[in-house]
Order: structure tokens, then C-alpha cells, then sequence
């Protein structure tokens, strides 16, 4: 009979029964650990004060193993805030020194379509100064005038006296449908357009073409000591007409009534 062993005393055959594993004494898990025996999970000892190291726990009977469990401990949160930098500012410039467009002042504004308006007016100073822009070409029509006595296809008057003030800027003569026509364009001493129309067309086709549908009469008036008529035009256009018996003469346009009269009566 074996004698009476101390109650602290670890036995010397440590073999467990059949189907166990190995059972670590836990005087010798607690050596190992560096302190006294666990207190349960959320117990105060070492292991659990060192906040940052890895924790030994304790594996259970029959779990598998006789080897402590290593656990990673949760980061502190102060810490991981600590290791992420702040958030740097938008690149770019400082909104103090940049201004929208929405708060540019009227006076900005005025500046800057300035700075536009000058070169133009400049520019068109210099074209209607020096070059001559907007001024009309003046053209001969005596090569017109000619072509059509030449033709012979009816008689042909031409305007003497006018004053420098008339300028021709237009002049053909043309054999259309039905017979020819002698254009001349003017324009009056005011600035205004009007044609010369003399033709050999039937006047009931020569007069719509030339006034339109609009063309109305507005009665007779004497130039010259020749039976005028006044007619209504397309627009603001005015016309006197003498009817012949070989020839039809027009003169229209949007001047006065005294400017086409003056034209009226100047042909010879």
C-alpha cells in the first residue's frame, strides 16, 4: 500500500485516460502565464491589464489541444485615431482671392465690354474714313443707254439736269419675255433708291411685275406736259407711270414724291 501523498503535490503520472489529451497542470499554466490563475473572462489579471500583448487562455478539457489559446486584444480606439494623418484641405486657391462671376460689380462689367467696343469703333472709324466703307459705287450708264437705241425695240429718254446730289448705281438693259427692259438705278439726294424702268411690255404684265399685287392707282399728275399716274408699291415705294404706245416708263422707289418728280420730269 502506497503512503499518503500532500494534497499539492502533482502527481508524477500524468497520463490521461483513454480518448483524453493531455491535461497541463494548472500550477503549470499559471508559471507560464507569469501570474495567478484566471478569473474568468473578464477578470483583472495581468494579462488582461497589458491592454496591447496577447492574452493566454486557458483551453478547456477535451477542446483538443493542452496548448494555450492565443487571442489578439481589440486596438484602442484612441490609438488606431492616432495613427490615421488628418484630412488635408482642397487644393487650390484661397476663395478670398478669387471672385465669381455672380459677384462681379456693374462697374467690372462695364469695364470689360469697354475694352471690347473701343478696337471696334476704332475699326469702323477707319473703313468708312479711309476706305470709303458705305459709300456707293457710282457706275457710268451710258454703255446701257446705248445698247438699248442700239436694239431699236422702243424710243429711249435719258435724264439731263439732274444735280451732282443723284448718283447712278445701276444699269442694264435686258430682252425678257414679252420684250425688253432699261433699268437705271439712282440714288437721290437723300439717300434714297430709284429705278428707272422704261420697257416695251404690255403694260398689263410690265405693272404687276414691277408693283406687285400692292400697286394701286392714285390718280393722274402732270409733268412736263405729259399725263403722269401715281401708284402705290410694294412697302413704303412710291411710283409715277406714263403708258405709250410703244413703251411703258416707271419711276419707283421709297424716295419723296418731289424727288421722283424731279426724275420724272427730267427726261429727255
Amino acid at each position: 500500500m502506497d503512503p499518503a501523498q500532500p494534497a499539492d503535490r502533482v502527481p508524477a503520472d500524468q497520463t490521461p485516460p483513454d480518448g483524453q489529451p493531455p491535461v497541463t497542470p494548472t500550477g503549470a499554466t499559471d508559471a507560464v502565464a507569469g501570474s495567478g490563475p484566471s478569473k474568468g473572462p473578464a477578470g483583472g489579471g495581468s494579462a488582461t491589464g497589458a491592454g496591447t500583448e496577447a492574452a493566454l487562455v486557458e483551453t478547456p478539457a477535451g477542446a483538443g489541444g493542452g496548448d494555450p489559446a492565443l487571442v489578439e486584444p481589440t486596438p484602442d480606439a484612441a490609438a488606431v485615431d492616432a495613427d490615421v494623418p488628418p484630412a488635408r484641405p482642397a487644393a487650390g486657391r484661397p476663395a478670398s482671392k478669387e471672385k465669381s462671376r455672380s459677384e462681379r460689380s456693374p462697374k467690372d462689367m462695364a469695364l470689360s465690354l469697354l475694352v471690347l467696343l473701343v478696337p471696334i469703333a476704332l475699326l469702323v472709324a477707319f473703313y468708312r474714313g479711309f476706305l470709303g466703307g458705305e459709300q456707293p459705287t457710282v457706275i457710268d450708264a451710258a454703255p446701257a443707254y446705248e445698247q438699248a437705241r442700239a436694239a431699236n425695240a422702243f424710243p429711249v429718254s435719258e435724264p439731263a439736269g439732274l444735280g451732282s446730289g443723284w448718283r447712278t448705281v445701276s444699269a442694264s438693259y435686258r430682252t425678257v419675255e414679252g420684250g425688253a427692259n432699261l433699268r437705271v438705278g439712282y440714288l437721290t439726294p437723300e439717300g434714297r433708291g430709284v429705278q428707272l424702268v422704261q420697257s416695251n411690255v404690255p403694260p398689263e404684265k410690265l405693272l404687276p411685275a414691277e408693283l406687285t399685287a400692292e400697286g394701286q392707282p392714285q390718280g393722274p399728275t402732270d409733268l412736263g406736259g405729259r399725263n403722269w399716274q401715281r401708284y402705290t408699291g410694294r412697302g413704303n415705294d412710291q411710283a409715277l407711270v406714263l403708258l405709250e404706245p410703244n413703251r411703258t416708263i416707271l419711276v419707283i422707289g421709297d424716295a419723296r414724291e418731289n424727288e421722283l418728280r424731279q426724275l420724272a420730269g427730267s427726261l429727255r
